[in-house]
């Protein structure tokens, strides 16, 4: 991911907030390219958003939602996850055409919107979500 696309998915997250969020957006190895903190976002948002990007690039699933999915049927693979990976609803990955690109995670929001603030910062900055 170039640091226009990364910056571009973190202006579209503070632009777009009903409300104060931490954003993250990680390369495809999940190491930090670009991170913000809105005035007022709880201070637990921010590692919340860090650790929501790193799992949706490391992991093997397009989402925390995915791996959440996953990782509930089966308790043997819940416990050989990374200790750094969330299942907290937020974190996306990032397409370039079939290729991984990094990933983004958003926190300060119900599961829910965070996922969807996530996914259509991705779409902005003209890379794909799989869903």
């Amino acid at each position: 991911m170039r640091l226009e696309q990364a910056l571009a998915q973190l202006h579209f997250v503070v632009d777009n907030a009903s409300a104060p969020v931490s954003v993250c957006v990680v390369d495809d190895h999940g190491e930090v390219i670009a991170s913000a903190s809105m005035d007022g976002a709880a201070p637990d948002t921010r590692l919340n958003a860090q650790r929501k990007a790193y799992t949706a690039a490391r992991s093997d699933a397009a989402s925390t939602r995915e791996l959440a999915a996953k990782a509930r049927a089966d308790a043997a693979e819940r416990a050989s996850f990374d200790p750094f990976f969330t299942f907290f609803l937020g974190g996306v990955a990032a397409f370039d055409g079939d290729a991984p690109a990094g990933a983004i995670g958003v926190s300060g929001l119900p599961g829910e919107d965070d996922d969807a603030l996530a996914s259509r910062a991705i779409e902005a900055s003209g890379l794909t979500v799989r869903r």
